[in-house]
Order: structure tokens, then C-alpha cells, then sequence
């Protein structure tokens, strides 16, 4: 299971934590402060009409990586458990929770310097993408690693704060603000999955912070 956990990470979002501390310190040593960079979440691949399969290519990765962790999970007889119609609303309240306070925190962290400004795509993509982010990290992020930790003995904290540490790294190309701001996030979110079994308040939830934060990013930084 320790080697599962390993190889996992290292081709999903613990690489990816690695990377987006890589891109933090290269940002850092830029003669510019954060704030006056900026850094689009979904750019264009190519200029051609491929650019859009490209990108549904690369969501389709994402949605594979939650995929493989369902199975890996399934193996062991535990499976993702079903789509209840009072996820939806519980999603909601998630979202509201914590996107509306994390746009106004982006704002203020830009405000100071902590962060980058971020260009999201304003396209059709951006629903497809929002989908894709959401399950692959709840899948991964919270479900499987958090059973995985559970089977290795850890405690219930520990858990929550390799999860939530997990989560924080792979947002820290946006700035430290990212990185802070979704490691609170991924203490709540695993938080209530460890008080109620549920994933898909949560994908659905992220789903939702994803999509409104597409929006609401440019619109607050346009009253700046």
C-alpha cells in the first residue's frame, strides 16, 4: 500500500505539488512582484481548431487520474458511493462556504502582493475543465488518500493535514495566497468527509468554486 501511495503521488498531484513550488521560487526571483504577474489557468495549446481537443485531451488526464484511483479502491471492495439528490444542495452550501470568501482573500492577496493575477479562459472549456479539477482531486486528494492513510493506521488529523498540505502545493504556482488559501480549503473539505462518507457534496462543490471563480476573477480584478 506504501508503494500505491507513492506511485500515485508521483504521476498525479504530488508531482505536480513539486512543480508549482518550482514555478513559486522562479516567480519569487523575478525582478517583478507577484501581483504585477499573472498566470491563465487553461492557456491555448495551439492557435489552430485542434487547441480545443487538446484541451479536453489534457481534462481527459485529470478525469483518468480519478478514474485510476476508483479502481485501485475497488480492488479492496470499497467503491465511490452513488449520487444522492441532496448532494446537490450540500455542494451548493459547500461552495457558497468557500468560494465567495476565497475570491474576496484573492483579491486582497493581490492587493498586497501575495499572489498572481490569474487569466482564466471565459470559453465552453472552462465547464469542462471546472468538471474535470473537481474529480480528480476529490477522488484523489481526499477519498483515496485519505482511506489509504486510514488503512496505514494514521490518525484522523494527519489525514486532513496531508490532504489538505497536498492540496495547497499544487496551487502554489498562483502565489502563496493559492497555496494558503486552498490548504484551508482542503481542511474543510476533508473535514466533512471524514464526518460523512460523502464525495460528490464535494466534487460538486469544487465544481462550482471552479466555475465561479472563472468568472468572478476577471470581474473583481476589473474593479480593482
Amino acid at each position: 500500500m506504501k508503494k500505491e501511495l507513492g506511485v500515485v503521488l508521483l504521476i498525479t498531484f504530488g508531482m505536480q505539488g513539486f512543480r508549482s513550488l518550482l514555478r513559486l521560487i522562479d516567480a519569487l526571483l523575478q525582478p517583478a512582484p507577484l501581483n504585477e504577474q499573472s498566470v491563465q489557468l487553461h492557456p491555448a495549446q495551439t492557435t489552430t481548431w485542434l487547441d480545443p481537443l487538446l484541451q479536453l485531451s489534457s481534462a481527459a488526464i485529470l478525469i483518468g487520474w480519478g478514474l485510476l484511483v476508483l479502481l485501485l479502491l475497488d480492488k479492496d471492495g470499497i467503491r465511490l458511493p452513488k449520487l444522492r439528490k441532496l448532494d446537490v444542495p450540500q455542494g451548493a452550501l459547500l461552495a457558497a462556504v468557500i468560494g465567495l470568501p476565497g475570491l474576496v482573500f484573492y483579491l486582497t492577496a493581490l492587493h498586497f502582493g501575495l499572489t498572481k493575477e490569474v487569466v482564466p479562459n471565459s470559453n465552453w472549456l472552462s465547464i469542462v475543465w471546472s468538471f474535470a479539477n473537481a474529480f480528480a482531486e476529490e477522488t484523489v486528494v481526499v477519498f483515496w488518500l485519505l482511506t489509504r492513510l486510514k488503512q496505514l493506521g494514521c490518525r484522523a488529523w494527519v489525514g486532513v493535514a496531508a490532504s489538505a498540505s497536498l492540496r495547497g502545493s499544487y496551487h502554489l504556482y498562483q502565489g502563496v495566497s493559492a497555496g494558503v488559501g486552498n490548504i484551508v480549503m482542503g481542511v474543510v473539505f476533508a473535514w466533512v468527509y471524514q464526518r460523512t462518507g460523502r464525495v460528490w457534496p464535494l466534487v460538486i462543490g469544487h465544481f462550482l468554486i471552479d466555475l465561479v471563480a472563472f468568472l468572478g476573477y476577471p470581474l473583481l480584478t476589473a474593479l480593482r
